[in-house]
């Protein structure tokens, strides 16, 4: 009875040092069980499991293949002429329905009745126009002044965003699922636009080959590597250059723990390689 079970499987790419939280969270939003896993330098492949799920055509189907060869074609057959009928039946009664919309608009046409054009304002007034009247006809305000102008949106866009200005980045920075559906969200409304936040190193990765560069992970907050909310900000193939710092006191160096005031540009986010939300370094103070 085993050789029955069907399985469907997917892959997950983790951080190093966060497999266990992908683990914990495949295990219970989709009762996926982990199968395999590959530690490459700086991500973890995580390989899962799970039975797949009978679905009414797929047992259907199960007992088509069981039956003979001479029932199959019956019943395909017999389901081929159904489909016929249903086509038939779609389409004449798509034509009865165009016929009785134009046959409505042929009516409401005839019943229309003509509308006489409206009367000037020297018919109301029985006032003889004259190029002198024309010159001197007093112009209501109303009638000169243009619409409002539309309110300019450049200002709302320069904006940087910070958990004081916007309710939204507020929430993202003290959420504890680090690959919730707010991220996404959040990521593909506000793509390009510059957010600001106290934050930490919680990850760094060094380049094997240049030893200058870095995958640096970010987290709100003072916690480092302890930090349990927010979503997983990555630096990605940055150096101490790339970082941007705006006081005279540049580190030489930067390591997990350290904290900093970063602002940077939204990117792209990446729930398939370990829930990853990517930033463009913009500036960086040291806090």
């Amino acid at each position: 009875m085993s050789n029955d079970i069907k399985y469907e499987y997917k892959s997950v790419q983790a951080v190093r040092g966060f497999e266990s939280r992908s683990i914990a969270k495949e295990q219970k939003e989709g009762s996926w069980e982990l199968v395999d896993q590959t530690h490459g330098t700086l991500r973890t492949t995580l390989k899962f499991r799970r039975v797949k799920p009978e679905t009414p055509l797929s047992k259907a189907w199960v007992v088509f293949r069981r039956l003979e060869p001479a029932k199959q074609r019956a019943i395909v057959a017999g389901m081929t002429i159904l489909l016929l009928i249903a086509a038939v039946g779609i389409g004449v009664s798509a034509a009865q329905e165009k016929g009785d919309a134009k046959s409505s608009d042929s009516v409401a046409l005839s019943e229309t009745p003509a509308q006489s054009p409206a009367p000037t304002v020297a018919e109301e007034t029985g006032q003889v126009i004259t190029p002198d009247t024309v010159a001197t006809k007093p112009t209501d305000s109303t009638e000169t002044s243009g619409p409002s102008p539309a309110p300019n949106g450049a200002e709302e866009v320069d904006q940087v965003i910070t958990p004081e200005n916007n309710k939204e980045f507020a929430a993202l920075l003290a959420t504890t699922d680090t690959c919730g559906p707010s991220i996404a969200d959040f990521a593909t409304k506000y793509h390009d636009r510059k957010i600001e936040f106290d934050g930490s190193i919680t990850n760094l990765q060094q380049y094997e080959k240049y030893k200058t560069r870095y995958e640096i992970l970010l987290g709100p907050g003072d916690a480092g590597p302890k930090t349990t909310v927010g979503p997983n900000f990555k630096y990605a193939n940055v150096n101490m250059f790339d970082l941007k710092f705006t006081d005279s006191s540049v580190p030489s160096y930067v390591t997990e723990g350290d904290k900093f005031r970063f602002v940077a540009e939204v990117g792209e986010y990446k729930p398939n390689q370990g829930c990853l939300f990517f930033l463009t370094p913009v500036s960086t103070t040291v806090r």
